[in-house]
């Protein structure tokens, strides 16, 4: 009985060990692909654009200088994942203004696709159709999916001068927009 539970407690930390070790590799590897993609943007010019809104409005980059602007590519207009990180985005909205920041939603859909679902949620904010790709293409976040082509999930962090202070490669619905409100207050203490 005792040589059964010492062979079942060696057992347990040698799959504990190999385990522990798979879990460090792989948490090295997010974290080292992060940063790849952070040194990437990070300190370069926001690329330019002009896009129209849920609204038909237009918008150019050039308009937002002198703000913070968060720019979020999300995949696909009333999926649950998106709705859930307008719906979050939404709710900080008054607080973003107070930052001095405007927020910007980008996906691939169109104008009138982006009519119905800024409509359906109440959003106070602009999302621009990225239909051409000009900009999810110029940051390289465009991904196909089946047959049909979307934006990746990521966001990117402009200060005032239209540089890129912070790119978020990796996005929880549920938080982001809180996250992105904390570090546009970090950032503007510097």
């Amino acid at each position: 009985m005792a040589l059964n539970q010492l062979l079942r407690v060696s057992l347990m930390g040698i799959t504990c060990s190999f385990g522990t070790y798979h879990l460090t590799h792989a948490e090295t590897s997010i974290f080292s692909s992060s940063t790849a993609s952070q040194k990437q943007w990070v300190g370069q010019a926001a690329p330019s654009f002009k896009l129209q809104d849920q609204n038909g409005k237009w918008h150019e980059s050039k308009q937002y200088r002198g703000q913070w602007m968060v720019l979020y590519f999300y995949p696909k207009d009333d999926s649950p994942g998106c709705t859930q990180e307008a719906n979050q985005f939404k709710a900080l909205y008054p607080q973003f203004l107070k930052a001095n920041a405007v927020v910007l939603g980008v996906s691939l859909d169109d104008v009138k696709s982006h009519q119905k679902f800024s409509s359906k949620l109440g959003l106070p904010f602009p999302i621009l159709a990225d239909q051409k790709q000009q900009l999810a293409g110029q940051f390289g976040i465009v991904r196909n999916f089946g047959v049909a082509q979307i934006a990746k999930r990521e966001t990117f962090l402009i200060d005032p001068k239209g540089t890129i202070v912070y790119h978020y490669s990796s996005v929880n619905t549920q938080t982001h927009a809180k996250q992105v409100l904390a570090d546009i207050q970090k950032f503007s203490k510097k």
